[in-house]
């Protein structure tokens, strides 16, 4: 088999972005330096998108996660945080 540049591909389940990322771009420089067999450049486009998808992935996630979090009312949205002033102002 071909090793795509960063030693024994890890599962693609553990991956992190970084790493997936980092992986990624060690294939695209391969790829693009040439030099590899029609096998060997099948096999690292092959990984090349799998690793996009694992980046894509954790990229949509965190997205998810961002607009989750934007979405969520905050305390002076909600008026929580305005119990206690107006109770002082009234007094």
């Amino acid at each position: 088999m071909t090793e795509t540049g960063s030693g024994a591909a890890a599962p693609s389940d553990t991956l992190g972005y970084e790493q997936a990322r980092d992986e990624l771009i060690e294939v695209v420089r391969r790829l693009e330096a040439g030099g590899t067999t029609l096998e060997e450049s099948l096999a690292l486009w092959e990984r090349g998108e799998e690793l996009s998808t694992i980046c894509r992935r954790w990229l949509d996630g965190a997205r998810a996660r961002l607009d989750a979090a934007l979405a969520e009312p905050s305390e002076a949205e909600t008026g929580a945080g305005d119990g206690a002033r107006g109770t002082t102002e009234d007094g």
